[in-house]
């Protein structure tokens, strides 16, 4: 991902910002300039809790080119609290027997090592919610 881009997208890859349709108040990540369900233009930011449920996930056993310092690891779908459906890695899960309907949260972590730029990528990751105190 070259600089530019990655500067554009900060929001939603750190901040999980998404779009909310003003017609149908349809929820939309990542962020769109149209709505997919009502194809109205009128929406507006909207910044997600990161807060959801484990949908689906797999483990990945040969980590693809840029990936390979990361080893084996999880991936997952995350349908968000406020409905819309997120892929993302699964962080802090080692040694965690990940579930189907377990509540998870997002987390800002590394996503890619320096590349030939230099630079090194962060973005949402989720991992198994933490138990608050006295829960």
């Amino acid at each position: 991902m070259e600089l530019p881009r990655y500067h554009r997208m900060r929001g939603t890859l750190y901040r999980l910002e998404g779009s909310a349709c003003r017609k149908c108040a349809h929820r939309i990540f990542p962020p769109r300039p149209v709505c997919p369900r009502c194809k109205a233009q009128e929406l507006e930011p909207m910044a997600f809790s990161g807060r959801g449920t484990l949908y689906s996930f797999t483990r990945v056993l040969q980590p693809p080119r840029g990936f390979t310092n990361l080893g084996t690891y999880s991936v997952g779908m995350v349908r968000l609290d406020e409905g819309p459906m997120v892929s993302a890695q699964i962080a802090d899960a080692d040694g965690t027997e990940l579930q189907i309907g377990m509540p998870v949260e997002m987390v800002t972590r590394k996503l890619k090592d320096a590349e030939e730029h230099g630079f090194i990528l962060y973005g949402y990751k989720f991992r198994p919610r933490l138990r608050a105190a006295g829960a």
